[in-house]
């Protein structure tokens, strides 16, 4: 059951204000890389997951209401996605990263909208 009212919004019972920044990111389906950012931004929270070989060095924005479960002890964040669709998601656009132009976010919130949102 889903406890967020957007697709960029954590979940009620995950404490987004801690450090996330080295974090193993798990899919569905297995891991998918490290989080190299996460933001807090007003309206729109997400992690930077850099994906290292996997997808030859590329980096995937997942927003904040794909975030599951956190383990702190083993220091794991587990997404619901698989890692199919996290592989097909737009590259993660640094330069497009705090931007008033919201093109680049609502390109990426399509793509996540059809997963259920």
């Amino acid at each position: 059951m889903r406890m967020t009212s957007s697709v960029w919004q954590f979940e009620r019972s995950i404490d987004a204000g801690r450090a996330w920044a080295g974090y193993a990111v798990e899919a569905a389906d297995g891991h998918i890389g490290k989080i190299d950012d996460a933001s807090r931004e007003a309206g729109r929270d997400y992690l930077v997951v850099d994906t290292g070989f996997w997808i030859f060095g590329k980096k995937r924005l997942i927003p904040a209401g794909f975030v599951r479960r956190v383990d702190d002890e083993h220091k794991r964040v587990h997404v619901a996605m698989t890692k199919d669709q996290i592989r097909h998601a737009p590259d993660f656009d640094d330069t497009q990263r705090g931007v008033y132009d919201n093109d680049y976010y609502d390109a990426v919130g399509h793509y996540y909208g059809g997963f259920g949102w």
